[in-house]
């Protein structure tokens, strides 16, 4: 569980956890069990990603991937404990939150993650191996595989503050709709562009697996365009608040800048 999460990586969902609670006015701390169950969601499901049924991949933040660390019982293992350590910890961890919000925060979590999130997507993917999809079709799959779980740190991270208004709540889920499509953008334009070093894990893996990208539907300029634009939506639903968004703000920049 350690070597799964603990290993490097970007911290983008816990970030913005923390990005969008002081946006709304929030101290940092409170966040804190929202950031880190996000962050172990997203590492069990690299971990089950990487695995020989799924990605395959053997590379994983620059090191060998789990399943080749140890076996692929492990890593199944692993990913599965991580999954009910970050439930544990949002919902166990002692705060200032009323039992409502708690309840809603877990509920957001397990919709983020399941069929009707990262799961659901996660099969639409692994569907659409060789086949043919519509833009439309495209942002509906990582809308699901990578957007719910940045959407969902988005929210988690204003929902730890218990003054937090529903108008803020509503703008900063625009906020994260653009910005987890953004990411997903960006990934596809680096996987055609980067170098394995760079990336941490192998380059070129969707064009091995025949899966369809960004890239291949819009081109690499018209991908680039699309990321560009994205980031200036989520940026423009911010128009709201006060200089304590800029985090955010610029990890909307960072998002469709990043090299890895």
């Amino acid at each position: 569980m350690e070597y799964a999460c603990l290993g490097g990586g970007k911290r983008i969902r816990p970030v913005l956890v923390y990005g969008s609670i002081q946006a709304v006015g929030g101290e940092l701390e409170a966040a804190d069990s929202a950031a880190a169950a996000v962050e172990l969601i997203h590492s069990y499901s690299l971990a089950h990603d990487d695995l020989p049924a799924m990605d395959d991949d053997d590379l994983r933040r620059g090191r060998p991937t789990v399943h080749k660390a140890f076996n692929e019982a492990t890593a199944i293992l692993a990913g599965d404990a991580l999954q009910s350590l970050a439930f544990q910890i949002l919902s166990a961890e002692p705060q200032s939150l009323s039992h409502p919000m708690r309840l809603r925060m877990v509920l957001l979590l397990s919709q983020a993650t399941g069929a009707n999130g990262m799961v659901g997507g996660q099969s639409l993917d692994n569907e659409a191996v060789g086949v043919e999809l519509s833009l439309a079709q495209m942002e509906q799959m990582h809308q699901l595989k990578t957007g719910a779980l940045i959407k969902c740190s988005v929210l988690l991270g204003g929902m730890s503050h218990a003054q937090v208004s529903d108008a803020q709540l509503a703008a900063l889920d625009q906020y994260a709709t653009h910005i987890g499509l953004a990411f997903q953008v960006q990934d596809d334009i680096l996987d055609e562009t980067s170098d394995t070093h760079t990336l941490g894990k192998p380059q070129g893996s969707d064009r091995a697996q025949n899966k369809p990208t960004y890239v291949s539907l819009l081109g690499l300029d018209g991908a680039r365009s699309k990321a560009t634009a994205l980031a200036d939506a989520a940026i423009e639903a911010l128009n709201g608040f006060s200089g304590q968004a800029d985090p955010l703000r610029e990890l909307a920049s960072y998002v469709v800048k990043r090299l890895h």
